[in-house]
């Protein structure tokens, strides 16, 4: 490896650079691993979910445990009514993800190989492919097609 800082070769990796001292990292290690489209989906269906559970948990206790008849104030409703408008849109957000993973499913091609079929007459035998007519090749022309649009001009 070579120093980033300085250029100094044959440098050990998650050290320290001998010419200038600068630490030198791992730069392979370092690139992450690319988490596809379906892991995103299962991840944001999860926490929309449990975000749902909880708002509708503390709504529940909130309300069980603060609101008295007589005297409660409006502060707790208002919190509430917010508890449960945040835990409708995660439903609604853990409906639409589930709705877009049946999309990609949809969208994903088939990973399973396509199985290759060979000729009914004799699959032992190999496979040609025909000759190519050298004597009537014609190389192409660099300038074929190129002068199409010009127009010829006269002399003075």
């Amino acid at each position: 490896m070579f120093c980033p800082k300085c250029g100094a070769a044959e440098q050990s990796v998650e050290s320290y650079c001998r010419a200038c001292g600068s630490f030198l990292p791992d730069f392979e290690t370092a690139i992450k691993k690319e988490i596809s489209i379906e892991e995103h989906l299962k991840i944001n269906s999860f926490f929309s979910l449990a975000s749902a559970v909880v708002g509708i948990a503390l709504a529940i206790t909130l309300y069980a445990t603060l609101i008295s008849p007589h005297n409660a104030p409006i502060v707790v409703y208002i919190t509430f009514g917010f508890l449960m408008a945040m835990s409708a849109w995660q439903i609604q957000t853990f409906i639409r993800t589930k709705l877009v993973k049946k999309q990609v499913a949809k969208l994903k091609p088939n990973r399973e190989p396509a199985e290759l079929t060979m000729p009914a007459a004799d699959p032992a035998a190999p496979i040609s492919l025909n000759a190519p007519d050298m004597e009537n090749y014609v190389p192409a022309s660099v300038t074929e097609r190129t002068t199409r649009n010009l127009t010829k001009s006269e002399r003075r």
